[in-house]
């Protein structure tokens, strides 16, 4: 399940993780409830920026992490609550829900390694209740970054 995640436990300098999306889609919010349930510690940060990170390239690359995890939900075409550690070079150059530019292409205004932690939802439509499946994975993620990271 956490296969992907390797290059996160190879890392030993900071890590920023930030929370993308929107409050008011559902699902589309898994990204922000991630980052407000990581403690900070050590070298973990946490940034969450909702649907308008082109707002804080600057506050990113002034906190300039060793690596920026951009956690979202992400459409893989899978199970809602599928989720998956990605380097943000390997996912096309398109926008998705919130966006109003890539991921990929935001990416390349910062200076250092950038990620993309996805997670499939299940309802993107008009609403605040996140799935129950999309936030069991929520709850994975979270400890698992507790236990492995903050340790």
């Amino acid at each position: 399940m956490f296969e992907s995640f390797k290059p996160l436990l190879e890392e030993k300098d900071s890590i920023l993780f930030t929370g993308v999306g929107n409050r008011l889609k559902s699902d589309d919010a898994i990204g922000i409830h991630i980052c407000e349930n990581i403690v900070p510690a050590g070298r973990i940060e946490i940034l969450i920026v909702e649907a308008a990170i082109e707002k804080f390239i600057g506050k990113i690359n002034s906190i300039n992490p060793h690596t920026l995890v951009l956690v979202d939900c992400t459409d893989f075409r899978e199970e809602p609550g599928t989720f998956k550690l990605l380097n943000i070079e390997d996912i096309s150059d398109t926008t998705f829900h919130t966006h109003t530019i890539s991921l990929r292409r935001i990416s390349e205004f910062f200076k250092m390694k950038v990620y993309l932690l996805g997670i499939q939802p299940q309802n993107v439509q008009f609403g605040e209740t996140i799935s129950p499946a999309v936030l069991k994975s929520a709850q994975i993620i979270t400890d698992w970054i507790s236990y492995h990271l903050q340790s």
